[in-house]
């Protein structure tokens, strides 16, 4: 394999690049130490004092003494006689000079040579251990090295793997596949970035899903007022009375206003599902005033503590406005238990503020929500079981007001009413700033 590939083989691995680095690291560093540990050891070392040789007679007398006069250099020793001459001997290691081996056999001659197998006795014959040795410490730091870099790989692997793991899922989430999570292990910074991931990833999903239902929702329930139009066109075609035309006009225009309002409802909700959205500038707004018109608009009964004038709570006042719309056009819908009562018979709105929020309470005496529904009406597009057509609407009235409400920092809930029938009740945070 060429140099480069390699290069850009290993280079596409984080633990291969994080494991050589380490281990690149702990050499230099080893050798840095040995040198500067050896350098240390020959700076401060006192020089080696020298060597005295001496020739012994055999009651253990000092006959002559001498040092060597270098490296490699013969003993020379003066060796006193009786007669007051001198004696010159020359001793050399066996092999250099063969004199030298003829004077090893004498009587009182220190034994220099090497013994039979070209080495020391035993007894004279003192091994350094292999780590104290100047080669053993270099040894000894490759030792080191070595157990460092094995002991740290299989770390290092483990932590990538938990990478390569996240970059797999990351890839898989990329290529469309929306439902894929990564494993979550430990409590570290990789930990963390899987969980923020998979929220990220869930979130997604969650957003896709919802355009998806939008979208397939919107599209249905646009072709029935499209289609009523279209017959309505049809029989203003037809010959007809000018009755006929009439209603076939007022028909038309129905169907308009309701095609209008459900494409002014559907452009609403994907902006409050898209958090980043301008959907209004925050103000003031006097939930009181609001409250009156809208109760005076549609004909309920509104409930207010008495001597409260004005409640004041940050927001949207268009998206207030139409909050309390739609709960109210929701409990004239659904709520009214017979089709000929008048408009906003049995209809209440409450308002009253609790400690740091404020309560908006519409109640109607209709049939009720059952329990197991309570959650899925705030649902885009969701009705309740035989309801779809007879009372109109198309189901994202109550699924603003969710989203409405949160996007207040509120929420929003259905119950039942005392006496029958079914309430939902919003809480607004009355001095905290509106996330919108």
């Amino acid at each position: 394999m060429p140099i480069r590939s390699l290069s850009r083989h290993w280079s596409r691995h984080l633990y291969l690049r994080i494991w050589l680095a380490v281990v690149g690291v702990v050499t230099l560093l080893m050798l840095v130490v040995g040198w500067a540990w050896r350098a240390t050891v020959e700076h401060h070392a006192a020089p080696p004092a020298p060597r005295e040789w001496q020739v012994l007679n055999a009651q253990g007398d000092v006959l002559a003494s001498t040092t060597r006069a270098g490296p490699g250099a013969p003993l020379v020793f003066e060796v006193p006689l009786p007669d007051g001459q001198t004696l010159p001997l020359q001793v050399q290691r066996s092999g250099e000079r063969p004199r030298a081996t003829a004077m090893q056999g004498m009587p009182g001659m220190l034994h220099t040579g090497p013994g039979p197998e070209g080495r020391l006795p035993p007894h004279l014959r003192k091994d350094m251990p292999w780590w104290a040795k100047p080669s053993g410490f270099f040894w000894m730091l490759g030792l080191i090295g070595l157990a460092v870099a094995l002991g740290l790989y299989p770390v290092v692997r483990r932590l990538t793997q938990r990478l390569e793991g996240l970059q797999r899922g990351v890839q898989r989430w990329g290529e469309g596949d929306l439902s894929v999570r990564v494993p979550v292990q430990g409590d570290d910074e990789v930990a963390d970035l899987s969980e923020r991931f998979n929220a990220a990833a869930e979130r997604i999903e969650g957003l896709m899903a919802s355009q998806k239902s939008l979208l397939a929702n919107a599209s249905h329930e646009l072709r029935s007022p499209l289609a009523r139009i279209r017959m309505g066109l049809e029989l203003m075609n037809s010959p007809a009375d000018a009755d006929a035309l009439a209603r076939s006009r007022a028909e038309i225009l129905r169907n308009m206003a309701e095609l209008d309002q459900l494409i002014d409802e559907i452009l609403l909700a994907s902006r409050l599902d898209a958090q980043e959205a301008d959907v209004g500038t925050v103000e003031v707004v006097d939930l009181v005033g609001l409250c009156a018109e809208e109760c005076a608009r549609a004909g309920a009964r509104f409930d207010v503590p008495e001597g409260l004038s004005q409640l004041d709570v940050p927001g949207v006042p268009k998206l207030l406005r139409r909050l309390v719309r739609n709960l109210l056009e929701n409990a004239r819908r659904y709520g009214v238990g017979s089709q000929d009562a008048p408009q906003g018979s049995g209809i209440e709105l409450s308002l009253k503020p609790l400690g740091q929020e404020v309560i908006i309470a519409v109640g109607d005496h209709g049939p009720g929500v059952p329990p197991e529904y309570r959650e899925r009406i705030f649902e885009p597009f969701f009705r309740l079981p035989g309801a779809s057509e007879r009372v109109g609407g198309v189901g994202l009235g109550l699924s603003l007001v969710k989203s409405i409400a949160e996007r207040h920092g509120g929420r929003v809930r259905c119950a039942d009413r005392p006496g029958g029938g079914a309430c939902f009740v919003v809480s607004v945070p009355q001095n905290k700033t509106a996330n919108t």
